[in-house]
């Protein structure tokens, strides 16, 4: 019995994936020296420069046998143009009152948004549930997990020179693994997709 038991968790072995966009070398640089500058005003969770990234769709579990099955949904999106990206602007989500989420915002050409939909429209033929929300881009930069006093965090975002983080052209968008770790989540590459093919 215990030899069956082993067999089937092997076999529905699950996976936590989304799909995203990378940043940069330049646009991690600014992001990175922001986060260093904005840290010691307030002690949240703040993201590891490895991990920012523009989600396009968060899949959630997935089984590891269907992996293919999932990639092959998202080779066959429709080519598309390159299009610009800017990373600009500082808030908190849902609010600055009750804060959950410190973000910087995304704003983009048309294609980002045509990118979320038709992922979208293609992971749910597989049966991954659709977002309930309208498609928001952002980027996370450090998230709240207990009432800490932001006041001092507001005064230096305030205070910056600057909200301009770098624009860039995207190419391409990649499948990304996200295992939840002790000391936060820790984000894997599994494949990238070019947009012209």
């Amino acid at each position: 019995m215990a030899s069956v038991r082993v067999f089937l968790s092997l076999r529905e072995m699950r996976m936590r994936l989304f799909t995203a966009i990378d940043l940069p070398p330049a646009v991690l640089r600014n992001l990175t020296r922001l986060v260093d500058r904005l840290r010691p005003y307030a002690r949240l969770r703040w993201q590891p420069a490895d991990n920012f990234h523009i989600t396009t769709k968060f899949i959630g579990e997935w089984p590891e046998e269907r992996l293919e099955e999932l990639t092959a949904a998202l080779r066959r999106l429709p080519a598309r143009a390159p299009f610009r990206v800017a990373v600009r602007g500082l808030g908190w989500f849902p609010n600055e009152k009750a804060p959950r989420v410190f973000w910087t915002g995304v704003e983009a050409e048309a294609g980002l948004a045509e990118l979320a939909r038709e992922t979208e429209d293609a992971l749910s033929e597989l049966g991954i549930s659709r977002e309930g929300r309208p498609y928001a881009p952002h980027l996370t930069l450090a998230r709240v997990k207990e009432r800490v006093p932001l006041e001092a965090l507001q005064k230096a975002v305030a205070e910056l020179p600057s909200q301009e983080f770098g624009e860039f052209t995207v190419e391409s968008f990649h499948l990304y693994l996200s295992e939840l770790r002790p000391q936060g989540s820790v984000y894997t590459k599994l494949e990238g997709f070019p947009f012209s093919r």
